[in-house]
């Protein structure tokens, strides 16, 4: 029933998740809005229609965390460790993903800034093991 997967929703929401372990954690709607996520660990976490607005995960690792649908906006992955991370339709408009390695990332239909993009582009490389899909073309680079 709808009021059984409301009370198993994850919220995090303004929380102090710093250096936290959520590594293969099953976290799928999950709500970590505003929450101090620098250096946590997500690697492998399934992060499915997560919601991280304003969230700061500067230098976390998602190394292999799927986040397929996740609302990310306005989101700080500065240094982050996105090596094979699934973004596949998640929105990450305005967020920062300076200096975060993104190689093997799906960016399939996610929805980010031109700028970001233009950014991305300039080191992207990779295949995501899971989806077959290599970074550069899920970015749209030239």
């Amino acid at each position: 029933t709808p009021a059984d997967a409301q009370s198993k929703t994850i919220n995090y929401t303004s929380t102090q998740l710093e250096k936290r372990d959520f590594s293969n954690a099953d976290l799928e709607g999950g709500v970590f809005v505003a929450a101090e996520m620098r250096e946590a660990n997500f690697q492998g976490a399934n992060l499915k229609s997560a919601i991280l607005t304003n969230g700061n995960l500067l230098s976390a690792n998602l190394a292999g965390a799927n986040l397929t649908w996740a609302l990310a906006d306005r989101v700080t992955f500065y240094k982050a460790n996105l090596t094979n991370t699934i973004f596949v339709e998640a929105t990450l408009s305005r967020s920062i993903l300076d200096e975060a390695d993104v190689t093997g990332a799906d960016f399939t239909d996610a929805l980010l800034d031109r700028y970001t993009v233009t950014k991305l582009c300039k080191t992207a490389s990779g295949i995501n093991p899971v989806t077959g899909v290599a970074t550069r073309e899920s970015l749209g680079c030239p």
